[in-house]
């Protein structure tokens, strides 16, 4: 018989939040989008890092902006160095609550998964 590897389990869960529909709105991807926007001032290097469409991840932006009801991004276009995007206010304001709102998930995430595994190995 196999022995049971409990404390060999990792954890991997995603966040995302949803209108009254369950249509997502904002969840880990979008965020770690945001965060690299901010990080990189311009959605041509965030798509580059992430390895993820332009396209896409602007009308995704867009769409996000939509069914929040605020601007996200501030957009400029380039001259001799090129255009760059950065995070408005409100978009800050946003990734600042989701990385708060995320780090207690994870910890609150980790100590029930801890409890789980606690579980699973005294019921062997």
């Amino acid at each position: 018989m196999k022995t049971k590897k409990y404390d060999e389990l990792k954890l991997h869960y995603k966040i995302w939040f949803t209108d009254q529909n369950e249509k997502g709105i904002l969840g880990d991807g979008k965020w770690k989008i945001l965060k690299a926007i901010d990080e990189t001032g311009s959605l041509t290097s965030a798509c580059e890092k992430l390895e993820i469409t332009y396209r896409r991840t602007w009308n995704d932006l867009k769409a996000i902006e939509e069914q929040l009801g605020f601007a996200l991004l501030e957009k400029s276009r380039g001259g001799a160095e090129g255009g760059s995007t950065s995070l408005t206010p409100e978009g800050k304001k946003l990734i600042r609550a989701f990385d708060d709102f995320h780090e207690k998930m994870d910890v609150i995430m980790q100590q029930h998964f801890t409890e789980l595994k606690k579980t699973l190995i005294s019921n062997d």
